[in-house]
């Protein structure tokens, strides 16, 4: 993703990879890229490094490590963003003998065990073509599915069918994938293909990337899956294929902050109308960062920079409705030493308080080079992670997702039973996740 929350895929040839990209774009040449989401980790099963509540965020996590305090920055702050679509209306009261509380999710959610709303904020890996192999983290309560692969089976939209009956409640589940465009589309054979992002922002109208994403989207309701690991809000504009040494380049809209900020949100509005939930990524931007994250640890430009420019297309989406945002694992200069995914400064004081997002916080691949990197391993992550305000978590597919689901849901009730973690915190990320899939817990 570049998600799902990710690790950049090795380089690999894709045959023919969208090689004149509709029109042209690229030669053969540029067909040399990573599948991964976002650019993605290996044997086509990273996220993209790509594939990558309230409540108060606790200072560090486990390994002692925090980020440095937030400069206060001459920008002004971008009008706060509506909440989330399809958050959860809170019932009217009753009054039966008096006045009742009002039913929420959040009310309904505290009735809840730890365990369950741990695996809430799990998204978990499944490979496009075996979707029924994750049948019981569902079935536990798994907050969403990451798909990955290449070429996704016609029947997809069938097995998501069946794969949603397993979700406890029937309370709906969050399916999402990598299409960005160019060589980062997981279910192109199904979705059709879109020119990389680079390529849409040189020569397409707003008005026709819109309308490109939403043919896309429409296509991905139709076969269930119901969020896009993209836009990629990054400001890059190299015109290179991501790879290594950078995880955006064509998968940028432009170098212009202006212009990749316009098209963001056209991408953005296209898949929405389609029913699709868009998530803005990498924040707070991966333009110039020094190598990809999904191998080694990297950081970005200084946050002077980021400030002046590379904040720009996020300030600009999360004004106009943003219902999601994918942190990136770069570390931020002159901000934090952390990933930012795993920094309450960035999450907390820049996301939630500059920019004044409420929507649903995912990180990117907890699997990548920059966490361990960290000192982190992956169930310490997600316990960090929630702490800085993640609402949501996602790792690569490998062969033991099952025994790593059931680490990291381990992991965050053992943080809130010893106090590390909030339960509140626990409790806002799961109510941040039903509000991302539309639930309301008080009907039927």
């Amino acid at each position: 993703m570049s998600a799902l929350a990710h690790r950049l895929r090795p380089v690999t040839v894709r045959a023919a990879v969208r090689v004149a990209i509709q029109g042209g774009a690229l030669t053969a040449g540029a067909a040399l890229v990573l599948t991964g989401c976002g650019a993605g980790g290996g044997a086509g099963h990273h996220i993209s490094a790509d594939s990558r509540a309230s409540g108060s965020a606790s200072a560090a996590g486990s390994p002692s490590r925090t980020g440095s305090p937030s400069p206060s920055g001459p920008t002004a702050r971008p009008s706060r963003s509506a909440a989330a679509p399809g958050a959860s209306p809170a019932a009217p009261a009753s009054s039966a003998a008096g006045t009742a509380a009002a039913c929420t999710n959040a009310s309904k959610l505290a009735g809840w065990s730890d365990r369950r709303l741990a695996m809430l904020t799990i998204a978990v890996p499944a490979s496009e073509d075996a979707v029924g192999s994750v049948a019981p983290e569902v079935a536990a309560g798994a907050g969403g599915v990451l798909l990955f692969g290449s070429s996704a089976p016609s029947g997809l939209g069938a097995d998501l069918t069946a794969l949603k009956k397993q979700v406890p409640g029937g309370i709906g589940l969050l399916v999402m994938t990598d299409e960005e465009g160019g060589a980062i589309q997981r279910m192109d054979n199904l979705v059709g293909s879109l020119p990389w992002p680079g390529w849409m922002g040189a020569h397409w109208t707003p008005d026709q990337i819109r309308q490109a994403a939403a043919r896309v989207g429409a296509r991905m309701a139709a076969a269930q899956v119901n969020m896009d690991l993209a836009p990629v809000a990054d400001v890059d504009g190299s015109g290179e294929v991501p790879g290594r040494g950078n995880p955006d380049g064509l998968r940028s809209f432009s170098g212009d902050p202006a212009v990749a900020a316009r098209d963001t949100v056209a991408f953005m509005n296209g898949l929405r109308s389609a029913g699709v939930v868009p998530v803005l990524k990498h924040f707070p931007g991966l333009g110039g960062s020094t190598v990809n994250s999904d191998f080694a640890p990297a950081h970005t430009v200084p946050w002077s920079a980021e400030l002046n420019g590379g904040l720009t297309p996020f300030s600009t989406a999360i004004a106009a409705g943003a219902p999601a945002v994918m942190m990136s694992n770069d570390s931020v200069p002159g901000l934090t030493t952390l990933p930012a995914g795993l920094s309450a400064t960035m999450i907390g004081t820049e996301l939630r308080g500059r920019l004044g997002f409420h929507g649903l916080v995912l990180t990117d691949s907890l699997s990548a080079g920059a966490v361990s990197g960290a000192g982190y391993s992956m169930p310490q992550a997600a316990v960090q992670a929630l702490r800085a305000g993640a609402d949501m978590v996602m790792f690569d597919l490998g062969p033991t997702v099952q025994a790593q689901t059931s680490a990291i849901a381990s992991a965050e009730v053992a943080a809130v039973a010893d106090g590390r973690l909030p339960r509140t915190r626990l409790l806002a990320a799961a109510t941040s996740v039903l509000a991302a899939r539309q639930v309301d817990l008080c009907r039927g």
